[in-house]
């Protein structure tokens, strides 16, 4: 028996070609799609979960309320980590970790000189870091490989890379060219899911930090991460750390320095402290992917529905031969059964290839579905007994149960077959779907618009920004001199880094000889005398910075002025201010106009401008517009020839802060995609809605045809009944889309508001959407034939 009903099935799926494609293909772009979410979100949630004991892992950040703000920071004083490790027994491990950012490594040991430039990816660490965290080493000694000064530990890349050999233990690196360190360790290859991104680990012992003892001073590349001992509450340490600021700050500095500990799975996710991965973005895309998942069944069971209803001849004749109704039954369910089975494998081959897609072009390790993870094979057989259960079930419980009369004279009413109401729901529902995805798609799309074209109170275009790989006056001197010579060239300045910018680095300041420090921290930023003119930041009161080598004066920013509870910018020229721990002590001589020191999800801070040679990392050159290449290929070979030992590279200051939006425009990337599948697949859905209206209407077609009805008034039959549904379902999805956009814009401090126009377009281009879709189904049974619409039945 179930050999003839999978022959019977075939058949009618071989007869019926374009409704067998359009139904797996269908079916399969929106499973797949959903398969391909929740394998984002799969990786996104695996992140640093494989480490022993993660659930006693924490790290110390920093929060430094101010007036009705609280600036959050992943930093902490470098003090911090010793402090605890002597004053406390609450962990069981206590590491140091150090960013050291952009590095030029080379062999000076080797036959032939060879450079490598490593970006944000070398640190200096305590041993213990290997301890508290499982990252193996395959090669050397965990516990010992950090406990010299200047030894170090690499992965097994860069061992082969620099050494074509993964054993290089007792090899030599030289960083910039200045001192050297001995590999000790050689690290296991780390997995993509993990937020150290370090593939060179400094001794700790070895780096030379001006702020070891110094309280005042928080870098966020300074982090300490503790391993709690077991039965230890995280409130108990947190308040033990306000005790210890305290201790080092004092009563009122521990009200500017406070210290929490947070969790390990957090990290991943928490935006306050510089991670762009929230959470909600997970939220967004699962639903989007529970979306596409039932828009997709749900088409499937609109085009099971309409094509069920072409054939009530064949079910009626069935019937009348002696077919019972369950053969009948099973006979639609073993239909339903190959079309989904035939969806599966093109699922399987739809979703391998995008995975193996978004593991070339994005930072991801998504793994083959089906084949090498279980819980996709296992979701693949729910999916096929609930889509079989669920798609088939309905119409053959419909079909089945007509009477066999009826279904030959063609004398079938709505109520008989009972799926108009049902389907008119179900459309109505995609929908639904179509417009909310319609709607975010826009609103982020000006949201980030905004966020990338907005002024950000300082000149962004035409700036290349290049590495300063030594802190040599005199070779910063003649870079300046030279990059002078090129017509191009505006101007130069040498400067911490870029106006807006990560990471940064923030103190507690004192004013004019106030008994106590303010109950807020300053964002540091270190510039020469042509920070200004490059990067086009205007005076609002005082004057410029005089040339200088070290701090002998400051420069502030509106918003300073406004946190002192001052009105006039004026009135703080000349007084005096404290910063980093009251280690530098000098006038203000300006006030600047406020700009954007991060991106636009975070409030302008209180900042200081000030003149320090020894922190310029950068080197920031504004050029004209005209011939690009020239004038990059001349930067080029002056940069070489002042630093001949380094590496060249530079950015662009426009794609540098365009960075701070990377998670958004991916995350504007999926929706795009999956929009458009989601109304390709709703499209679907709408043909199979308009095939059944023309089918029930055939007849009264050819009655208005011969009584004179153009093919306009025909058309309006099909497009009035869908406009009714379209605006009833633009009425529910508008608040439900304006409510997900408002609850994702307060992610930003300076975001769009939600105007008229995203809706209005939202509307119109999905009733573009579904003219077009019914228009070719529609125009067709319109030009037919009125005399064989009539013989229909």
């Amino acid at each position: 028996m179930l050999y003839q009903h999978l022959k019977i099935a075939c058949r009618n799926l071989k007869r019926n070609r374009v409704y067998t494609i359009v139904n797996v293909l269908g079916l399969s772009l929106g499973i797949a799609s959903g398969i391909i979410i929740f394998s984002l979100i799969d990786f996104q949630l695996s992140f640093d979960t494989f480490h022993k004991n993660s659930d006693r892992i924490y790290r110390i950040t920093s929060e430094l309320p101010g007036g009705d703000k609280i600036t959050y920071s992943a930093g902490v004083p470098s003090p911090l980590g010793k402090a605890f490790h002597d004053d406390f027994t609450y962990a069981d491990r206590v590491a140091r970790l150090t960013n050291s950012g952009n590095q030029l490594i080379t062999l000076p040991n080797e036959s032939s000189r060879k450079d490598f430039k490593v970006e944000n990816k070398v640190a200096y660490a305590d041993p213990s870091f290997f301890e508290l965290f499982h990252f193996p080493l395959a090669y050397g000694n965990a516990k010992e490989a950090l406990f010299q000064p200047n030894t170090a530990i690499i992965t097994q890349k860069l061992a082969k890379r620099y050494f074509d050999t993964e054993d290089a233990i007792g090899r030599v690196i030289r960083l910039n060219n200045q001192e050297n360190f001995t590999v000790t360790g050689i690290l296991k290859d780390k997995p993509l899911n993990t937020d150290f991104k370090h593939e060179i680990f400094l001794s700790y012992a070895g780096l030379d930090d001006p702020n070891l003892d110094n309280w005042g001073a928080i870098y966020e590349g300074s982090q300490v991460f503790v391993l709690l001992k077991p039965g230890t509450a995280k409130k108990t340490v947190d308040k033990a750390l306000t005790g210890l600021s305290r201790k080092y700050y004092g009563a009122e500095g521990a009200k500017t320095h406070q210290f929490k500990l947070q969790p390990l799975s957090d990290i991943h996710f928490n935006e306050n402290l510089g991670n762009p991965h929230a959470k909600r973005y997970l939220w967004v895309l699962a639903l989007v992917g529970l979306l596409l998942i039932l828009t997709s069944c749900i088409n499937f069971v609109n085009l099971a529905t309409a094509q069920s209803i072409n054939r009530t001849k064949e079910v009626g004749l069935r019937k009348i031969l002696g077919s019972s109704r369950l053969q009948l039954f099973w006979q639609f369910i073993v239909e339903t059964a190959v079309i989904t089975f035939a969806a599966l494998i093109l699922i399987n081959l739809l979703a391998n290839i995008a995975i193996v897609m978004l593991n070339t072009y994005f930072d991801v390790q998504l793994t083959s579905v089906f084949i090498n993870n279980w819980r996709f094979a296992i979701f693949a057989i729910l999916t096929f007994l609930t889509m079989v259960a669920l798609s088939g079930f309905y119409p053959a419980m419909i079909m089945t149960g007509i009477q066999p009369l009826a279904s030959l004279k063609n004398k079938l009413s709505a109520d008989q077959t009972n799926t108009f109401s049902l389907r008119k729901t179900l459309i109505i529902f995609q929908i639904v779907i179509t417009q909310i995805l319609l709607i975010s798609t826009i609103v982020i799309t000006r949201q980030i618009n905004f966020s990338t074209n907005s002024d950000l109170g300082f000149e962004k275009q035409d700036i290349l920004m290049l590495p300063v790989p030594l802190h040599d006056e005199v070779k910063m001197g003649t870079l300046r001199t030279r990059f002078r010579q090129i017509p191009a060239v505006g101007d130069i300045s040498f400067c911490y880094n870029a106006p807006a910018s990560i990471p940064n680095k923030n103190t507690g300041v004192q004013y004019a000889g106030r008994a106590f420090a303010e109950p807020w921290t300053i964002n540091m930023k270190s510039g020469d005398d042509h920070f200004l003119s490059v990067f086009g930041i205007k005076l609002v009161a005082g004057r410029n910075l005089f040339p200088s080598d070290t701090t002998r004066e400051f420069l502030v920013n509106e918003t300073f002025v406004k946190k002192l509870g001052i009105d006039n910018a004026g009135e703080v020229i000349g007084k005096s201010i404290s910063i980093n721990g009251g280690t530098i002590t000098a006038p203000i001589v300006g006030v600047v106009k406020d700009f954007y020191n991060y991106s636009f999800r975070d409030e302008v801070s209180p900042i200081c401008i000030m003149s320090d040679k020894d922190d310029y990392l950068n080197c920031a050159v504004k050029i004209h517009s005209g011939d690009i290449a020239a004038t990059l290929n001349s930067v080029k070979k002056i940069w070489n020839d002042t630093y001949p030992d380094q590496l060249y590279s530079f950015q662009f200051l426009d794609d540098r802060i365009a960075d701070f939006y990377q998670t958004d425009k991916l995350i504007l990337i999926l929706i795009k995609v999956f929009t458009g599948i989601a109304i390709f697949v709703s499209c679907l859905g709408l043909y199979g809605m308009i095939s059944f209206m023309a089918f029930r209407k055939t007849k009264e077609i050819g009655i208005r045809k011969v009584f004179g009805a153009s093919v306009d008034r025909i058309l309006w039959i099909f497009g009035r009944e869908f406009m009714r549904l379209l605006l009833v379902a633009f009425a529910i999805a508008a608040p439900i889309g304006w409510c997900s956009m408002y609850l994702y814009l307060q992610g930003f401090t300076y975001r769009i508001s939600i105007d008229a126009g995203v809706f209005v377009l939202a509307i119109l281009v999905t009733t573009f959407i579904v003219a077009l879709t019914i228009c070719y189904r529609a125009v067709k049974a319109a030009l037919a034939n009125p005399v064989k619409s009539l013989r229909t039945e």
